[in-house]
């Protein structure tokens, strides 16, 4: 099972639901995870995945303790996965 931690930023896309487990066995990389939870929550994709397939800028995506920029990234079952979003100001 991978657990994905949901920021307050995307708690609309989910209903309030902050954190989530997903079967690990549907999803071998970030890519099919991402696709897991949009069909999930129709277009949270979108808020953290650009229309060419890369994490957004202002996203950061951690597995483990580890920031990672790309979608194939490899997931091995026991993850957990946080979406972050950046904080901004002046």
């Amino acid at each position: 099972m991978i657990r994905v931690i949901i920021p307050s930023q995307l708690e609309s896309y989910t209903q309030g639901v902050r954190e989530l487990v997903i079967e690990a066995s549907a999803c071998p990389d970030l890519q099919q995870l991402t696709l897991a939870l949009d069909d999930l929550y129709p277009g949270i994709r979108f808020r953290f995945v650009d229309e060419h397939g890369n994490i957004r800028r202002h996203i950061a995506v951690f597995v483990g303790e580890t920031m990672v920029r790309t979608l194939d990234t490899p997931l091995h079952g026991h993850e957990r996965v946080q979406i972050v979003g950046a904080l901004s100001g002046g």
